[in-house]
């Protein structure tokens, strides 16, 4: 190499490389390392631009800085070429040889040529409106100082004094002009770019230009290598651009959602198990990624080894100077190329991982479409999709690590063996004893994780239910009882939480400490042994030692992430195992039918005129029968019937229509229905209403007709309700309609099944949360108008609605035990003969909102927006840097003693991990110095090897470093020992420190995700409801799901590594992150909705529309998360090659040093095997901290939960003369003057309402849709503050008192029983204040005994949102909790709607002699409540029009009660005259 060096320089082979001549740098050095280096990489950076998309409908605009630019460029590509004309001519010119010339000229030629057309593609890209990539430009200016050096040369060598030859002269002319035109470059580069225009005005996102707009594909090799196609997003990024997913460059098309889809259902059959559909669509592929995990792993060893040659060849100082050339050359582009490898080895899992990611949450989102009767609970499902599925996709960063590892430990422990031959088996026996504590520690972790995870389910099954009956728990005040409930939860989460973290620590601590104590062990042993140490063996082994702290270190995280996947698949196994939706199966034939031919498909019924048949058909809600069955020996209905179903609560109306739908397990008999393919128009019993537009709701996904949406709206009785709404039928109501009434919700439901034209419809009571009127409306122009020509089954209790009808059914017990006309079913079960007394529905009036909580229609615009109906706001997103308001929280979640602990003891093991570090070269100096001043050491080593130390050292010497601590000569046993021990000391300290960080660490951890949790869930029970009416639960579980996992687990993992800054990176890596939490809230939300709404789902066929939604929105999550993966590969390579610049830089300085004969082995051995480790440690510091500021945006998010939710006013404790008195002892109600504006600019809900109830008095309020009814509840309970006036109970102004006294005071039954999972006991009385006597007696004035004691008494479970309940049944629970309490004031919203009449008779007369000495505010909906309180309260408009009793005003002609009165008598006597 010598020989080559020499020859191409024209120098002498025994200084082959001059580094100095005379006054300047030697011109071989100059053209080789200051211009052909240069001049290359600026070839390499121009290459990665050739491919710049460019801008359609672009015209260069003729910018003059970009002209220059060219100009130069061009120019620099020619004036290279035309300088080699006098270097070829003979006699030749100097200052260099022919062959250097030519080399250098061609370099430089090539590299101004590529970077003119890189320049003439980006002036034609988006990058031609400002002043180009930066990099580029800089990279053009690099090879000044090579032409500045070159012409200072021929000044010093007089080329311009006499006699002048042609040759030089014309050299020196050239070389000046390319100074020139650099010079000129220059001024181009300065000149103004034109206005930064941002990159969305370009067609770059949009649907015109899909070539360009597309990530990657289509890219360079260059550009996919060094990530140059991330640029147009880090600079929106940096610029604060970034903020919907919209802005995020498009998928790629492996990882579209649609063709992962396709590819994933190609190897997924019913059944299966999904890890092997994952392997079939996805393995070949993460496979083949294992041969580049191998090669990369290969070459990272190549750095010791090289390392350990070139401190050799310093020590010897024997061999030639070529090979310590090769050797820094090998070690730079060795780290180089691992660099390249190891970076998209990471890159391409990723991706692998990001397609497994979306099969698995399309696979999901299919099954829970396609789920049978037996359903999962909505939290378990939604953890599900968020939690595990996460976790199941650790696997793939684990798998190749997990064989990666053992083969680093073994390659590691060979070369070790290689360097102190047996001494390594000393530190192998120490690492091999630490595996089966290892492998008890994973264990542990495992189970800990699976309790833990089941903990989890458990406490956001709760929040779903707690969020869902949000308004009943604030009105009992039970936010106390179920906060606790929840804690309690999380309490034992945290218990399996502390342990994992725990063993965690002993984990970290055992791998962190092991690398140090391996060292001492093997030092020792060899030192013992007899053998000599010298800095060679030291630091390659010190190096090799470092390679095992990542096999050792990661190895029980990898085993932890293989173990957490498997816990995680066995979960989402389980869940795709669960029995499928088939109608085939249900609907074929069965026993008994076998006469009916043999085909397998659903059979129609046998008479073509027949709609549904059932026969000896038995049906229960579990696949075994255990809860109530349902039994039908025969039922047969024609198309186009009328079928009534009627029945006490809970004999099985709703289940019988569940049962035509397919909703239960049919354990025996035969289902046949005609046109099955088409769907059922389904109404239920709950209403289910998206959050979107009323329009959207009725649409439903079909296409807007108009003629037959305003017969709709007409025969709904919608168009009223539309005229009062801020923004008509395109006003947004809430998740589940939260902002509207029950009978605007049940009728909205209603006009979704009748628009959906369908031939067959199932009606589950839309009469009951509606008033006469409406009632009588819906019935003429609705079931008997427009639906006329289609069968229909109307389950209801409002028997005289169904006088009309063809066949009544009844039911009992779960049994249908008559048919037959009205005239001979109805009498059996009417309470009275006469139809209008009983169901006088007399509080609203006819064709407008239901009663019900009509004024909710005001309530909705107190969250609507007057002019759009915007009601559910985009989700907010902070934008910029984490603020240090969110460290601080986390510091203060922590406990700042604690984080200072840590912090210190972060310190201290690092310092004492240098130092020992620092020990070991101070000794092998020591041995160094020993060695020369005594002449004598081992035979290995040779006496040329003697470094003269002299002052003007450059970089590594030993004397300005280290103070002598012993003037020890010679390497005797005493001193040997003297050195081990303060070796084994330190470290000794190195490990006490090492633990106490893990264990502070993770005691800070738990602190910190105890306390954030807490206050999330203070703040939001102490929210007001409209909080609640405006946000998705989607969105509220997403916080209290996903960002608390993360902070719990993942946080503390990476807050655990230390941190440092890049910050175009962290721009845009923060962005995506929060827009990466943002589209995952969808997710959450729509999945919720798709559980809630399947039966309506499946009945309008609208499964294939959900199914592409959530496609679209997992679409949009997959880019965030595609692009964050992609900035932080694009960060992880720049660190990788500066470390590798930095290992290349020190190894150049060492070779140049020891040229000078100033290099210390020691020092450059010790140096070079920190920087080896520095290329892994600056990609982990950089990529930890900005993983740590995205993680901290979970943080974030719940600290905005936790500090900017809206609170309600707590009021002050009241101050009675004796404390424990109750301050409500007669129970007076007086409203003084109320206003009630839901937000400015809206009128007045309720307008200087005054009046005054006595104690004990029954009053009963009535009033027209939007009268304000409901909002004297709210007024009453605080749920709404008044804007004027005041409400006083006793003669108190409740707005003093605290909530919680106020509301405990009060009983309230709302119009919609709210059950939450968990036992009767826990329903009734989730504060445990009443005995089991007590509890069952108001079971028993209920008339629910019976029912209770079937499903297991009071420790029986109601399943979620009491579904083993019939919704009347679970009224009467509700009437019950009111029986319960002491309160001296009941107020009662239609709590007997879905109840039969005769059960609603003697639940009249329970409350009347229950609450007979207490005062009773009731909405009213059924006459007889009416007539039998002590006065009448009417209001219209939110104004008190009429108070007096029933008699008087009866009597009174003009009077809006008596017209009430008529109309319902009306709407009752005319169904008879209608036939």
């Amino acid at each position: 190499m010598e020989r080559l060096l020499a020859q191409l320089c024209g120098t002498d082979a025994a200084r082959p490389f001059p580094l100095w001549e005379g006054d300047t740098t030697g011109h071989c050095f100059t053209q080789l390392v200051l211009s052909v280096l240069p001049h290359a990489l600026l070839a390499v950076l121009s290459a990665c631009h050739l491919g710049t998309p460019r801008t359609s409908n672009y015209i260069l605009p003729f910018n003059p800085g970009w002209r220059l630019r060219l100009a130069a460029s061009f120019l620099l590509s020619i004036f290279p070429l035309l300088d080699l004309i006098p270097v070829a001519l003979p006699p030749g010119s100097p200052p260099g040889p022919i062959g250097l010339e030519v080399l250098a000229g061609g370099v430089t030629a090539v590299a101004w040529f590529t970077h003119s057309l890189a320049l003439w593609a980006l002036v034609h890209s988006p990058h031609g409106r400002s002043r180009g990539p930066l990099a580029v430009a800089l990279a053009a200016f690099l090879p000044a100082p090579a032409l500045v050096l070159t012409l200072l040369w021929h000044c010093q060598r007089g080329t311009f004094l006499p006699p002048l030859l042609p040759g030089p002269l014309v050299r020196v002319c050239l070389l000046t002009l390319q100074l020139a035109a650099v010079l000129a470059y220059g001024l181009g580069w300065a000149a103004p770019g034109g206005p930064r225009e941002p990159w969305t005005q370009e067609p770059f996102l949009s649907s015109e230009s899909q070539e360009t707009e597309v990530a990657e594909d289509g890219e360079s090799w260059l550009s996919r290598f060094s990530y140059a196609w991330l640029a147009p997003l880090l600079t929106r990024g940096v610029r604060g651009e970034l903020r919907q997913p919209q802005d995020i460059c498009r998928l790629p098309g492996r990882l579209h959602p649609a063709y992962l889809a396709r590819t994933f259902q190609a190897h997924w059959k019913e059944g299966a198990q999904l890890w092997r559909a994952l392997y079939g669509a996805f393995g070949c592929c993460y496979l083949a990624l294992g041969l580049l995990k191998m090669v990369g792993t290969m070459l990272a060893f190549s750095g010791p080894l090289l390392l350990s040659l070139l401190v050799g060849f310093l020590e010897e100082g024997q061999e030639p100077l070529s090979h310590g050339l090769l050797y820094v050359l090998g070690l730079a582009s060795g780290s180089v190329i691992s660099a390249v490898l190891q970076n998209q080895y990471g890159y391409e899992v990723r991706k692998v991982t990001l397609q497994a990611r979306v099969a698995v949450l399309s696979i999901l989102y299919r099954k829970a479409l396609q789920l049978g009767p037996s359903r999962p609970p909505t939290g378990e499902a939604l953890n599900l999709l968020g939690t595990d599925s996460e976790r199941l996709l650790n696997f793939a960063g684990s798998f190749h690590e997990a064989w990666g590892l053992p083969l680093q430990l073994a390659i590691t422990l060979y070369l070790l063996y290689q360097q102190v031959g047996m001494a390594f088996v000393a530190g192998l026996v120490l690492a091999l004893l630490l595996v089966p504590v290892n492998k008890v520690i994973a264990t542990r972790i495992m189970s800990s994780n699976q309790e833990m995870l089941r903990h989890k389910d458990a406490r956001v099954k709760l929040m779903t239910e707690l969020l869902n009956g949000i308004r009943v728990i604030k009105f009992f005040g039970w936010e106390q009882a179920l906060g606790d409930r929840v804690k309690a939860y999380r309490s034992q989460e945290l218990g399996r939480l502390r342990v994992i973290k725990y063993l965690d620590a002993a984990c970290v601590y055992l791998w962190a400490a092991l690398p140090v104590v391996i060292c001492i062990v093997i030092f020792i042993t060899y030192v013992l042994m007899g053998h000599q140490l010298t800095a060679t063996k030291v630091f390659t082994a010190l190096a090799l030692v470092r390679l095992l702290i990542l096999p050792l270190n990661n190895f029980p995280w990898v085993i932890n992430g293989l173990l957490e996947s498997k816990v995680s698949l066995d979960r989402i196994q389980r869940f795709l195992d669960l029995p499928n939706y088939s109608p085939e199966a249900y609907y074929s034939p069965g026993k008994g039918r076998g006469t009916r031919g043999k085909n397998p498909a659903h059979d129609p019924p046998t008479e073509p005129s027949t709609a549904l048949e059932l026969h000896e058909a038995l049906f229960s809600w579990d696949p075994v029968g255990i809860s109530q069955k349902t039994f039908i020996s025969h039922l047969e209905v024609k198309k186009g019937a009328l079928v009534g179903i009627v029945g006490k609560v809970g004999c099985g109306k709703s289940s019988l229509l569940a049962a035509i739908t397919g909703e239960l397990h049919r354990l025996c008999g035969w289902v046949a229905v005609s046109g099955l393919s088409k769907g059922f128009g389904l109404a239920t019993q709950e209403p289910w209403i998206q959050c979107a537009t009323i329009r959207d709701n009725i649409l439903f996904g079909k296409t807007f007709d108009a003629r037959l949406y305003m017969e709709v709206l007409e025969a709904c009785a919608l168009n009223d309700d539309l005229s009062i709404l801020p923004a008509g039928d395109q006003t947004e109501v809430g998740e589940k309609g939260v902002t509207l009434s029950g009978g605007q919700r049940a009728r909205i439901a209603l006009a979704r099944a009748v628009y959906q034209e369908k031939a067959f419809y199932l009606l589950d009571d839309p009469l009951a949360a509606v008033d006469a009127d409406v009632a009588n409306h819906l019935l003429h122009r609705c079931i008997l108008g427009v639906l006329s020509h289609t069968t229909r089954l109307l389950c209801t209790h409002r028997t005289e609605y169904l006088e009309r009808a063809d066949v009544v059914l009844l039911m009992e017990a779960g049994h249908l035990v008559r048919t037959g006309p009205p005239s001979e079913i109805l009498p059996l079960v009417q309470a009275v003969p006469t139809a209008w007394v009983e169901e006088e529905q007399l509080t609203d009036s006819g064709k407008s909102l239901s009663v019900q909580n009509l004024e909710k229609t005001t309530e909705g615009p107190e969250v609507e927006e007057s002019t759009s109906g915007r009601l559910v706001q985009e989700e907010s997103k902070y934008e910029g840097a984490v603020s240090l308001r969110v460290y601080a929280a986390y510091w203060r979640a922590m406990g700042s003693g604690l984080a200072i602990a840590i912090l210190i003891s972060l310190l201290l093991m690092q310092a004492t991990r240098n130092g020992a570090d620092w020990w070991l070269s101070h000794w092998l100096s020591q041995l160094k110095t020993g060695r020369n001043s005594s002449k004598e050491g081992p035979a290995s080593s040779s006496p040329g090897s003697t470094v003269v130390f002299s002052p003007p050292l450059l970089l590594f010497s030993s004397r300005n470093l280290y103070i002598p601590l012993s003037k020890a000569a010679s390497n005797d046993s005493s001193d040997v020992h003297f050195y081990l021990i303060v070796y084994a000391a330190i470290a000794g300290v190195n490990t006490l420190c090492t633990l106490l960080r893990a264990v502070l660490f993770a005691a800070g951890a738990l602190q910190a995700a105890v306390t954030l949790h807490h206050r999330l869930l203070h703040r939001l029970l102490t929210a007001p409801v409209t909080f609640f009416d405006s946000t998705p639960s989607g969105r509220v579980l997403n916080r209290f799901s996903s960002d608390v996992a993360c902070v719990d687990d993942s946080l503390p993992f990476l807050l655990n590594i230390l941190l440092a800054n890049a910050r175009r990176y962290r721009a845009s890596f923060r962005e995506l992150r929060r827009l990466g939490s943002l589209t995952l809230s969808p997710l959450y939300t729509h999945l919720a909705d798709t559980l809630a709404g399947l039966p309506v789902l499946r009945a309008a066929g609208a499964t294939y529309r959900f199914e592409e939604e959530n496609q679209r929105l997992l679409e949009l999550n997959q880019r965030c998360q595609f692009a964050s993966y992609a900035t932080m590969q694009w960060l992880d390579i720049r660190l990788q090659l500066m470390g590798a610049a930095v290992v290349s830089a020190i190894a150049g300085i060492a070779l140049v040093q020891h040229q000078q004969g100033l290099a210390n082995p020691g020092l450059v051995g010790l140096v070079l095997s920190y920087a080896l480790s520095l290329t892994g440690l600056l990609s982990g510091l950089v990529s930890s901290f900005t993983q740590t500021e995205a993680m901290m945006v979970s943080v974030e998010r719940l600290e905005e939960y936790s500090c900017d939710i809206p609170q309600e006013p707590q009021g002050q404790p009241l101050q009675t003369p004796r404390q424990g008195i109750r301050w409500l002892t007669q129970g007076s109600v007086e409203f003084q003057d109320v206003v009630l504006v839901y937000r400015p600019g809206l009128p007045n809900a309720l307008d200087r309402v005054t009046f005054r109830v006595k104690p004990g008095e029954k009053l009963g309020i009535v009033g027209r849709t939007g009268s304000g009814k409901s909002s004297l509840f709210l007024v009453l309970f605080r749920l709404l503050e008044p804007s004027a006036g005041r409400v006083l109970l006793d003669g108190v102004d409740t707005s003093q008192l605290e909530l919680a006294e106020l509301r405990s005071q009060l009983a309230v039954i709302p119009q919609e029983p709210f059950l939450f999972s968990g036992t009767v006991r826990e329903n009734l009385d989730p504060q445990g204040l009443h005995e089991d006597r007590a509890l069952w007696q108001a079971l028993e004035q209920c008339h629910l005994r019976e029912v209770i004691v079937t499903v297991g008494g009071l420790d029986g479970e109601l399943g979620e949102r009491g579904r083993n309940l019939s919704l009347g049944q679970r009224q009467l629970l509700c009437l019950a909790r009111a029986l319960l309490t002491d309160a001296k004031i009941l107020c009662i919203d239609e709590a007997t709607a879905s109840v039969d009449q005769k059960t609603d008779q003697l639940l009249q007369q329970t409350i009347c002699k229950r609450f007979a000495n207490k005062t009773v505010l009731t909405i009213a909906h059924r006459l007889n409540t009416i007539l039998n309180s002590d006065r009448v309260l009417v209001l219209q408009a939110g104004r008190v029009v009429e108070l007096d009793s029933p008699a008087v005003l009866r009597k009174q002609p003009q009077s809006l009660f008596q017209q009430l009165l008529q109309s319902s008598q009306q709407g009752a006597h005319s169904l008879p005259a209608g036939r």
